[in-house]
């Protein structure tokens, strides 16, 4: 009987693991199509001044303009087809991974003694959050660390300049950069994106921080869902802002060549490099561009993020509950 239980119950959590991976990767199809225009936009914007001397926009207005009357209306969806292929592994990796940890973790501290008296249950919040949040953070890491090479070679067909001879297509983009730069070259800004991961650190302890505030001051009754969005969207806005600067410079990284067989003397530096690692670049980019050089894209980025997480989480309540 035991056996029979432990065997039901192994596949009511793969049942549900396979949900959640199909909805995560419905999910990333819908967002990736829906918001691709903006996230190019906003890597152009991130990746301008890398290209010295060849500079053709400066704002959000400049940047679109500057898009159409070069490449048009398919000028928008440069970098569709890797962020597609990125997405659906990302957000499959991502959900399947996230459950399993929460639900390892969970039943690991509920075999584990309770306190008698805990009438709020602030315990129970207090882990409920930590446990989001590991699961949350390893979660986006094991999802980042797979799919880094679709990003790298989103990144630099989205944010190519114009001197260059452009990318047939993603698998063009994958072996170009492989022959020239090597397999590390698709692990540049890895470490920058692994530290980005510490956005849900900030954000999901904001949500419940701004959640029990609204609740305090609606005693006993249930929140309303603009409420609820409220505290999802503030708490998303500050902690965008607060991790952006990693965005800026795992795009600078990953736009960065270093060709396997570039001429140079023993010891000595390659002059076409200009990125050589987080804290130089973060340092590069403050002399060279002041502190608005790391917030470059924020403004689109930002509006980017809600219409995004609205089509994602729409888009997983469909997969899971219909």
């Amino acid at each position: 009987m035991r056996d029979s239980a432990t065997s039901g119950r192994n596949s009511t959590k793969a049942h549900v693991f396979n949900r959640s991976a199909l909805a995560g990767a419905g999910a990333g199809l819908v967002t990736s199509i829906a918001g691709c225009p903006l996230d190019v936009i906003k890597t152009k914007l991130q990746a301008q001044e890398f290209a010295h001397g060849t500079l053709g926009y400066r704002g959000v207005i400049e940047t679109t303009r500057y898009v159409y009357e070069k490449k048009g209306i398919r000028g928008f969806y440069r970098g569709l087809g890797p962020t597609i292929l990125g997405y659906l592994p990302t957000w499959a990796i991502y959900f399947t991974v996230y459950d399993s940890v929460k639900a390892y973790f969970g039943e690991a501290a509920l075999g584990g003694t309770r306190p008698v008296v805990d009438p709020d249950h602030a315990l129970d919040k207090r882990h409920s959050l930590a446990l989001h949040v590991f699961s949350a953070m390893s979660a986006g890491a094991v999802s980042t660390v797979c799919t880094s090479p679709l990003w790298v070679v989103k990144t630099r067909i989205m944010a190519q300049p114009l001197h260059e001879k452009p990318y047939k297509h993603t698998l063009d983009c994958f072996l170009t950069i492989y022959r020239a730069e090597g397999i590390k070259a698709f692990y540049r800004g890895l470490l920058t994106s692994l530290l980005g991961i510490t956005h849900v650190a900030v954000q999901f302890p904001l949500y419940e921080q701004l959640k029990e505030w609204a609740e305090q001051a609606h005693p006993g009754e249930d929140l309303p869902y603009y409420t609820i969005l409220g505290c999802s969207g503030g708490s998303k806005m500050v902690a965008s802002i607060a991790t952006y600067p990693h965005e800026v410079i795992r795009t600078r990284l990953q736009m960065q060549k270093r060709p396997l067989r570039a001429p140079s003397l023993p010891g000595s530096v390659n002059p076409q490099v200009h990125y050589h690692g987080i804290v130089q670049t973060a340092a590069r980019i403050l002399q060279e561009e002041t502190w608005r050089g790391l917030y470059k894209g924020l403004s689109i980025n930002l509006f980017r993020t809600v219409p995004s997480s609205a089509v994602t989480m729409l888009t997983c309540v469909v997969y899971v509950f219909v």
